[in-house]
């Protein structure tokens, strides 16, 4: 049996596809396979160590959530989005963003500021680990316990389908040692927000909390913000 170690010292075994699914997903997130990086099953194989059996596996699931393209005659490529599609994107997931902000109830209840500092607590441990699954986990963990005090289910759905488009684009920021600490300080500056009752501060600040990553995309695949 092949395995890898995580920062968190728990085992990826690469005979399991989820395993495998896992660790692909990580290598696109992460920023390890580029956009638009050509995705063979030969390479893949050496890689991981795996099958080819469950290399095709995890390109079909990946495929499924949106990170890795396939193409008659192309084969597998990771998920690449132009320019125009980044700001298309990230205008619908801001308008979301901003208007579930705006619903939060201020002063939010002291259980919700309990739960978000503990989210918190978790995710700085992630990132002083530098256990890179558990940081992009613990922040997801917090902008939805967040993001569902708006107390509109629908909205949530909503606005988590965005937060899984924006995957591949958003999580290497938290890699980035800059990007990582901006984000810690703005969950910080969140909680204090709520305690208060400006709710277009709060709403704002979210809005802000998602351009680094945004930036950083489009100077990856060379574009530029107008």
């Amino acid at each position: 049996m092949s395995e890898i170690r995580t920062a968190d010292a728990m085992a990826i075994r690469l005979d399991d596809p989820d395993d495998v699914v896992a660790r692909l997903e990580e290598d696109i997130i992460f920023g390890r396979l580029a956009p638009g990086a050509r995705l063979t099953e030969d390479a893949l194989m050496s890689r991981y160590g795996t099958s080819r059996h469950f290399v095709r596996q995890a390109l079909v699931d990946a495929e499924r959530r949106g990170i890795v393209r396939r193409g008659k005659n192309v084969g597998a490529t990771v998920r690449f989005y132009s320019a125009e599609e980044v700001r298309q994107i990230y205008e619908v997931r801001e308008m979301l963003t901003r208007q579930a902000a705006l619903m939060i109830p201020l002063p939010a209840p002291q259980g919700l500021i309990d739960e978000l500092s503990a989210l918190q607590r978790q995710y700085c441990a992630r990132a002083d680990a530098r256990d890179l699954r558990g940081i992009h986990e613990a922040n997801d963990a917090f902008h939805l316990a967040l993001f569902s005090a708006c107390g509109n289910p629908y909205l949530v759905r909503s606005l988590q389908d965005y937060m899984n488009l924006t995957l591949p684009m958003r999580a290497k920021n938290l890699a980035d040692r800059e990007g990582l600490a901006q984000s810690r300080r703005q969950h910080e500056m969140m909680i204090e927000l709520l305690r208060g009752r400006d709710s277009w501060a709060l709403a704002q600040l979210c809005v802000d909390h998602m351009q680094f990553s945004k930036r950083d995309y489009l100077a990856r695949i060379g574009g530029s913000e107008s």
